[in-house]
């Protein structure tokens, strides 16, 4: 292959596209936002943070006190501690209309045999679901042993059994300790994520530029020139290449505006040790984003070529799109062990490895057969992905008016030519 040429056309490509009014106004979107926000938040003044208790109040639940029908005697008088949150109610009925009619959360109806039994029966409104979450409850359970060992247990040991947990996490991971302070827990949920999502992002952007710019070129017949010139090859790397370029410019930039619009609090959370990356996390993390983009764009210029029109090979290329959004199904079951068999599976497969692993690198110690594996079967499959891809690039350039049958993809492929 001639660099040269490849090098034109990435550069080509990439000071086109990025002088595209489409691609300015979705560049300039994040930041826009960001400026909007600064400057609402200064005209509304004291009002904004009303608005952010009021937004904050949404998601902690309800703030409704919950009744309490004490039969049992161990809970009369509510101790002042819980008056706020717990009120008392004369009876069963009395409980169920006061949580019919909205004045109570939930009510906790206690037997005389509570003791003994440990049996309550709690009253919630709409579905059943709202029984676990009291049961659930961490207030629910501090009033509960607060007021069975109240006067019996010295104070310090009655007010700490009330509350016998408050957890910090900390992960120990390739002999760094990480996901100290409050935040550690967010963190851990976060980093995979956002790591991940900019892969994901990243080849949305890029191939939708790339599947324009050869769906352009092909219905214009500009191709049957350019081919003329350069190899098919040389022509899909350069625009491999250039696209890409655009794409990582445009994330870059949203990352950027991100960073700077939260008044650098990543700075401040890193300053604090609410978390630490270990170096292991990130360096695997852009080894993986390198190699993960390389195999998409090849098979997404080889597959998207062949559509006859952009919405053919959107459509062609979405394949591609959804087996690398598979691991964002799965992650219920990452969060719960990263290790998983399933995990370990779908990380040796090229087309999910980059993702998976993304994933699955900060949230816990992932064996080094699985990093090396992973890393030697994306390497390994990118030759293969540029030698089907570029057959298939070759050929679907010059293929209009009807889009190959499958018959007909395998014969390009396994042909000699």
């Amino acid at each position: 292959m001639d660099w040269r040429k490849i090098s034109v056309i990435a550069r080509h490509e990439y000071m086109t596209n990025i002088k595209r009014l489409g691609f300015i106004i979705m560049t300039v979107a994040v930041p826009a936002l960001g400026i909007l926000g600064l400057l609402l938040a200064t005209l509304l003044g004291g009002e904004a943070q009303q608005i952010g208790e009021f937004l904050a109040r949404q998601f902690e639940g309800s703030s409704q006190a919950t009744g309490v029908v004490d039969a049992s005697g161990v809970f009369s008088p509510i101790q002042p501690a819980y008056k706020e949150d717990f009120v008392s109610l004369e009876s069963e009925e009395a409980a169920a209309e006061a949580v019919e009619w909205g004045e109570v959360s939930a009510a906790l109806v206690i037997p005389e045999d509570y003791v003994e039994t440990g049996r309550v029966v709690v009253l919630t409104s709409g579905s059943g679901f709202g029984v676990v979450e009291v049961g659930d409850s961490a207030d629910v359970r501090a009033f509960l042993v607060d007021h069975l060992l109240a006067g019996k247990v010295d104070e310090d040991i009655r007010q700490r059994a009330a509350r016998p947990l408050r957890p910090e996490a900390r992960v120990v991971s390739g002999g760094e300790t990480r996901g100290e302070g409050p935040l550690s827990f967010v963190f851990t949920f976060v980093v995979p994520y956002v790591l991940s999502f900019f892969l994901i992002m990243t080849i949305f952007v890029s191939s939708g530029y790339l599947l324009r710019s050869v769906a352009t070129e092909k219905e214009t017949r500009v191709v049957e020139l350019i081919i003329s010139s350069v190899r098919p090859m040389e022509l899909m790397a350069g625009k491999v290449v250039g696209l890409g370029a655009v794409g990582l410019t445009q994330v870059l930039i949203w990352l950027l505006s991100a960073v700077a619009f939260s008044g650098g609090l990543v700075a401040v959370v890193a300053a604090a040790g609410a978390f630490v990356v270990p170096t292991r996390v990130m360096v695997l993390g852009v080894v993986y984003y390198l190699l993960g983009y390389t195999l998409y764009a090849i098979l997404m210029a080889g597959i998207g070529a062949l559509g006859t029109t952009m919405q053919e090979s959107q459509q062609l290329a979405g394949i591609f799109s959804f087996f690398a959004a598979i691991p964002y199904m799965l992650s219920g079951f990452l969060f719960a062990n990263p290790n998983v068999l399933l995990a370990r599976i779908l990380s040796f497969f090229p087309l999910t490895a980059a993702t998976m692993m993304m994933l699955r690198l900060p949230l816990a110690e992932v064996p080094w057969i699985d990093v090396v594996g992973s890393i030697v079967v994306l390497v390994g499959s990118i030759p293969g992905a540029l030698w089907v891809g570029a057959k298939l690039f070759r050929v679907g350039l010059l293929i209009y008016g009807k889009r190959p049958t499958v018959k007909e993809i395998w014969g390009i492929v396994t042909s000699q030519g």
